[in-house]
């Protein structure tokens, strides 16, 4: 927990930030460690000085330098200290800010972050004693809310990911949604199969003939009574549970870590739970089409047509190009609504992986205004964003002699033609994430963790609470 403190009474650990090497005379360390901080920091940005009993970091950043990459410079640091502290089975930070620049509240996202774990299905469980950042001094309390918030929003979608399908399955993941609705105060409708059908949502049903388990639609509503939007903006996360790719089937080596699949819809829960907890005054919608992708008697193959839930045909052309499938659907569906703006999150294609880096998500659309915003604040919380064009041309690829689409072209410009899909089925301002890269990491990354990171959740948090001044 992030928490505000006037002063610090000098017996816990203490962090000082500094972007002034001159300041270290302010730090109430020894002569000698001050010394030595002052010589490290030439090298490193950060310090640690065991004081047998507690320790103290000194971060240091350069004022000169872009100030996002050195706000990433912080939260990393954050990883190095919250590894620290708990491996010393402390308690309690404390946050020293001189840098004249609110470095405070990163480094305190960064140590939260870093405390995550999941580990439910180990015997042995991972100790983390760190319970409480305290940021010393004059902070915003509105930012302490909303840090806290965020940081919960981020746990609670990092568990969606990181569960396997012998427990998260579809039906699963509506009974989490209903759960976090009753626990942070938005609204949930949950629709079965029945109703499914009954709204001829061809794209979740073809995907689900394979599985045993039902599909689920989540539909999840924040609406503030001081809401400042009439219209709301509404997230539409793929939540394919486990994806063997069907008929088409994954090597087993790509199918190491199809769990991760979801990660689009864990990124709505966790945005919306992120949003209810601050009470941020926009009106934001979340739609989540869940299945899995298997192989059984009736699952549907290539060269099947299937009717979308706007009447669209599709001819099946590949059996693993099915969160397109899943998401039409729900993008149709949010045509009800009148949105003010639609953003889709999935991770949709290995082709953005290969485009952008696995660090990166691709980002399409058709509202300009919109995607500049996100890459903005992509770069605010370093959830990077690089934007591939919307070109008509590549829509060819598409064309079925027999269906009004084919689901997928060829392999060039994967992901812009899987774009291009989505795009037939929306009339609205909208925008499109592909986060087959960062949504998902087998390797330690620093305050990401090792697994579901839950990209991009603290970009979409950004993105509403800075809607107000933005506007």
């Amino acid at each position: 927990m992030i928490k505000n403190i006037k002063k610090y009474n000098g017996s816990e650990s203490v962090v000082y930030i500094l972007s002034d090497l001159s300041r270290i005379d302010a730090l109430e360390i020894a002569d000698a460690e001050k010394k030595y901080a002052q010589e490290t920091l030439k090298e490193k940005n950060l310090v640690t000085i065991n004081l047998y009993g507690k320790h103290c970091f000194v971060v240091y950043f350069k004022a000169d330098k872009p100030i996002d990459e050195q706000r990433e410079k912080i939260r990393r640091a954050g990883c190095s200290i919250s590894d620290t502290l708990n491996a010393a089975k402390q308690k309690s930070v404390n946050i020293i800010d001189y840098s004249g620049a609110d470095m405070c509240y990163a480094l305190a996202e960064g140590i939260e972050l870093s405390n995550y774990r999941f580990d439910k299905y180990k015997s042995k469980k991972s100790e983390v004693t760190l319970s409480d950042v305290k940021i010393v001094g004059n902070a915003d309390k509105n930012e302490i809310l909303s840090l806290n918030s965020l940081v919960n929003g981020v746990y609670v979608a990092r568990d969606i990911v990181n569960e396997p399908l012998s427990y998260m399955t579809a039906k699963k993941l509506s009974e989490e949604v209903e759960s976090m609705g009753k626990k942070y105060g938005f609204k949930t409708e949950i629709l079965d199969k029945k109703q499914i059908e009954s709204l001829k949502m061809g794209g979740l049903l073809a995907v689900n003939r394979g599985s045993v388990e039902p599909p689920t639609f989540s539909i999840l509503k924040w609406e503030p009574k001081n809401a400042i939007n009439e219209h709301p903006y509404i997230l539409v996360g793929k939540g394919l549970v486990f994806d063997t790719g069907g008929y088409d089937l994954k090597p087993s080596s790509s199918m190491d870590t199809m769990k991760s699949d979801k990660s689009g819809g864990a990124a709505v829960v966790g945005t919306i739970v992120a949003l209810a907890n601050a009470g941020v005054p926009v009106k934001v919608y979340g739609l989540i089409p869940a299945t899995e992708n298997r192989i059984g008697a009736t699952a549907y193959v290539p060269e099947d047509i299937i009717t979308m839930y706007d009447g669209t045909t599709v001819e099946i052309a590949n059996t693993d190009a099915e969160g397109r499938l899943i998401l039409a659907d729900a993008l149709s569906y949010a045509k009800k609504y009148n949105p003010e703006l639609v953003i889709d999150i999935a991770t949709l294609t290995g082709a953005a992986i290969v485009a952008v880096g696995e660090k990166n998500t691709a980002v399409l659309g058709n509202s300009t205004e919109d995607i500049e915003k996100l890459k903005k604040y992509g770069f605010n919380v370093w959830e990077r964003l690089v934007e591939l064009p919307l070109w008509d041309d590549f829509a060819e690829q598409l064309k079925s002699p027999i269906a009004d689409l084919k689901n997928c072209g060829n392999r060039y410009g994967g992901t812009i033609t899987a774009a291009m899909f989505l795009k037939h089925f929306t009339d609205y301002k909208w925008v499109h994430l592909d986060i087959a890269g960062p949504a998902f990491t087998e390797k330690n990354d620093s305050y990401r963790g090792n697994g579901g990171t839950s990209v991009p959740t603290r970009l979409l948090f950004k993105y509403f609470t800075e809607l107000e001044t933005d506007k």
